[in-house]
């Protein structure tokens, strides 16, 4: 028992309403139980009480013991003056406003199934605390929760991105250009890459756009890849660009420990990477503003069909040859740079400039893009959740790390539900 779920109780009215009398003997009618408040203060806001036939508007404060009122110094708070009902489930001490007015106290009473039922998921072992029950919620309930969850997961990442706007002076260009070289790195080396950017602003590589070795020289340059003794043509050539540049524009380099190689595929090597992205910004231009005018997934896709320079079709990493293949960008490591940078840049921009409809384009470019692969998924599948897009895992994922691992079951739609539904099912039995 905790007050979280007594809240819960109040709010959804699973209280038996009828013949209700405070603690005083006064005859009470709940007509509006008020609107929850999720900040400091009392926990409902603007209710509708009747006492005896006298109507009250003022805040509900909802305890386990109504000595808590004095425990939690809510005397000392003038926040607390306009409560009009002590809702607790065990009275032990009388409450005064003020020290002259007698808040009126009800006892709570309920199916204690409900309790059971919360406790259930409460104290659940399982992967997720409802993995034996999820099935039975709605699908039509099961759709509009993971509605609210892909709008918080997006509104998170707008927020992070907001604060690269600011870092970055509001230049939209340079901030993409830091996330997209983020996801460049995927999770192994997210952060040097982002790093990377951060020490070679996108104004010096666009003065250089139009050579591909340029570009390539201050990437691994700064990248810290070209400090060694090569005995190799190429590896010079970007060695000798690289000198020349860093001294133009004063350019200091990062250290090479950043990079993390171990149990790469050498698909996936830095080295390659950061090949691919020189390739990227040499192909494109204002590639923002492309972003903004792409209709479809499939028109971000074409944006990033490149491909590295001819060394970099027979080598992983520098001086050692390897058998000729195509090292452009994949499909899946696309899927993942559109969901974790251009999907979330799009939605800040639209929530920054008040577009609803590049909001709505950067959810249509989720629901356009296949489910992501990964061991959540694949559990969430095995409890028998519908995966259809990128836009449906997103949004369990967000479910699964900030509602199911926090085991927060009553801010949960499925918890919600399947607490009350498990009760009624008990009792129609």
């Amino acid at each position: 028992m905790n007050e979280e779920f007594l809240q819960f109780i109040w709010k959804h009215k699973l209280f038996d309403g009828q013949n209700l009398f405070s603690t005083g003997g006064d005859k009470i009618e709940v007509i509006n139980i008020g609107k929850q408040n999720k900040d400091a203060g009392p926990d409902f806001f603007d209710a509708r009480v009747k006492i005896n036939d006298v109507m009250w508007a003022g805040n509900i404060e909802v305890h386990i013991k109504s000595s808590f009122w004095y425990q939690h110094k809510h005397q000392q708070d003038s926040a607390y003056n306009n409560v009009i009902l002590h809702v607790v489930y065990e009275d032990d001490a009388d409450v005064f406003i003020d020290e002259t007015r007698k808040l009126p106290c009800l006892i709570l009473k309920f199916d204690s199934g409900l309790l059971q039922n919360y406790n259930q998921l409460m104290y659940s072992t399982q992967w997720i605390p409802c993995y034996d029950e999820i099935s039975s919620v709605e699908k039509f309930f099961v759709r509009n929760w993971l509605d609210r969850m892909i709008l918080e997961r997006l509104e998170r990442k707008s927020a992070d991105v907001k604060k690269m706007l600011k870092l970055n002076k509001n230049s939209w260009e340079e901030t993409f250009y830091q996330i997209i070289a983020r996801y460049f790195g995927m999770k192994v080396n997210a952060d040097p890459f982002q790093q990377l950017a951060q020490v070679l602003p996108l104004k010096i590589l666009a003065r250089q756009k139009n050579s591909l070795l340029q570009l390539e020289a201050l990437l691994f340059g700064q990248a810290g890849l070209l400090n060694d003794s090569i005995d190799d043509a190429y590896y010079k050539n970007l060695q000798q660009e690289y000198l020349f540049l860093a001294i133009k524009y004063e350019l200091k380099p990062l250290p090479l420990h950043r990079w993390k190689w171990l149990r790469l595929r050498p698909g996936n090597f830095p080295t390659i990477r950061i090949a691919q992205l020189a390739a990227l910004i040499h192909k494109s231009s204002s590639l923002f503003s492309k972003i903004l005018d792409c209709g479809s997934y499939k028109d971000i896709q074409h944006l990033f069909e490149i491909q590295v320079s001819s060394y970099w079709e027979t080598h992983y990493q520098f001086g050692g040859e390897s058998k000729n293949k195509s090292k452009q960008i994949g499909k899946m490591t696309i899927n993942s740079i559109v969901i974790n940078s251009i999907v979330p840049i799009l939605f800040c921009y639209g929530d920054i400039n008040g577009d609803e409809l590049m909001k709505e384009k950067a959810l249509k470019f989720l629901e356009e893009i296949p489910e992501e692969k990964n061991s959540i998924i694949d559990r969430w599948k095995e409890c028998g959740v519908e995966v259809k897009s990128s836009w449906y895992s997103q949004a369990l994922l967000q479910l699964k790390v900030n509602y199911c691992d926090e085991h927060r079951c009553l801010q949960c739609e499925f918890g919600n539900r399947i607490i009350r539904i498990k009760n009624y099912q008990t009792h129609t039995k």
